[in-house]
């Protein structure tokens, strides 16, 4: 058990350095290249830092744990959503994530929504689905491929939009500013290949640690595989924060979510069958909750009044609770004491 809990903590302070070199070579090819944050948020280090999601699905499925694979890229969805809570819990800016200078995320995040309800229709309709599959490739990851591009599509048209109303334009290199692109570019690389090889060492400890505790696989998958893989987005979303670059981890976090369930088309092509017809039922329950979170999150984003009453309001902490709850519901799902009906 020591050997285990001693690969989980270097592995896990591994991840944190390459996540925090990540973000701040992230934001720094958002000033060099002119897109802004918010794009390069969406889609350069939601993609980067969601490797460690890619990385232990691809190990899962290829050694026969479809629920682990599937949980740990679902389950990242809502602790992605609890760092957001967080870093804007405990932020004492006055602009914050959840307000209104952090509206133009409402696209991003409604994307999110969109992915991860086919992500669930998939999972209930996967068995009824599987005839249709073309060479093992279900249906269900065709229409996710397909939403996820016109979702980076309208994410990047409204972001030009926002350009040319605020009399902007992107900004073409300074002179002497590529080596210092080239620098950036390269640093993000490597963090990256670093976040790849240490991910299967951090779930690897953490499903070990898991299993000696007697939780199920679908938990496993879930809620340790899950915190395991999202730690990228805790240290990528706190420096960005610090940094001032609040576009940036909002985008990170949101950008992850819908770069989470693009995930689950090639862990399809690396399984022999339908990914999502061989997996357990509940892990459509966790997408739904990962929905409903991230609809409260878009909901405090767009209201108005910045004086608002915890718990009742669409804020941080209501967030947060409604992360802890849908675990909570997860853990009950998996232990059978919260058994689904006998039709699903």
């Amino acid at each position: 058990m020591i050997v285990v809990f001693t690969q989980f903590v270097l592995s896990g302070f591994v991840v944190v350095l390459a996540g925090t070199t990540l973000s701040r070579s992230a934001d720094r090819i958002a000033d060099l290249t002119g897109f802004g944050r918010l794009l390069v948020g969406s889609v350069l280090l939601a993609g980067a830092t969601s490797l460690p999601e890619l990385s232990v699905g691809v190990y899962a499925v290829r050694t026969g744990h479809a629920d682990v694979a599937v949980g740990g890229v679902v389950g990242s969805s809502l602790f992605n959503l609890l760092i957001l809570g967080l870093v804007d819990l405990v932020h004492r800016s006055g602009s914050r994530m959840f307000s209104q200078q952090a509206a133009s995320h409402a696209l991003s995040a409604t994307g999110t929504v969109l992915l991860t309800s086919l992500v669930a229709i998939g999972i209930l309709l996967g068995p009824r689905l599987s005839d249709f599959a073309v060479g093992g490739v279900g249906v269900e990851s065709v229409a996710i491929l397909a939403a996820y591009l016109l979702s980076l599509r309208l994410v990047y048209r409204n972001q030009m939009v926002q350009f040319a109303k605020e009399g902007e334009a992107v900004s073409e290199p300074s002179p002497g500013s590529e080596a210092t692109l080239t620098g950036s570019l390269l640093r993000f690389g490597a963090a990256a290949v670093v976040i790849v090889l240490a991910a299967p060492y951090l779930a690897d400890s953490a499903a070990a640690i898991a299993d000696r505790t007697g939780l199920g696989e679908t938990f496993v998958g879930t809620a340790c595989v899950a915190l395991c893989t999202s730690l990228p987005e805790l240290v990528a979303s706190v420096p960005a924060v610090r940094l001032g670059a609040f576009d940036l981890a909002a985008g990170n976090v949101f950008g992850s979510n819908a770069f989470n369930m693009l995930l689950l088309v090639p862990l399809d092509l690396a399984s022999e069958t339908p990914l999502l017809a061989d997996v357990a039922p509940a892990h459509a329950v966790t997408c739904l909750c990962s929905v409903v979170v991230t609809a409260v999150a878009v909901m405090g984003q767009l209201y108005e009044d910045e004086r608002r009453t915890r718990l009742v309001e669409p804020d941080a902490t209501l967030v947060i609770l409604l992360v802890l709850g849908s675990l909570g519901i997860v853990y009950a799902l998996s232990s059978g004491r919260l058994p689904l009906p006998a039709g699903l």
